[in-house]
């Protein structure tokens, strides 16, 4: 599975996606890492307000990796 996220609500939906793929709820996935269930709610809700710690503890309990590479250029627009 590959993802781009380009927001923190794209990158909230996917890790919520990835959950419940996984069929974990959020009581489990926050058991397994040392998080309270309410964390792994504010990151699938609102990734913004999130720790990135907590971002990594999440990562870990789903089995994901965080990948930062450079976007591909686009031509320039001629719209906003």
């Amino acid at each position: 599975m590959n993802t781009t996220a380009y927001t923190p609500r794209q990158l909230g939906q996917a890790l919520r996606g990835q959950r419940k793929s996984r069929q974990l709820t959020q009581k489990e996935t926050a058991d397994a890492v040392g998080l309270l269930p309410k964390t792994i709610s504010r990151l699938e809700l609102a990734t913004e307000t999130a720790s990135v710690e907590s971002l990594f503890k999440l990562l870990s309990a789903l089995q994901l990796e965080l990948v930062v590479r450079s976007r591909p250029q686009k031509p320039p627009s001629t719209e906003w």
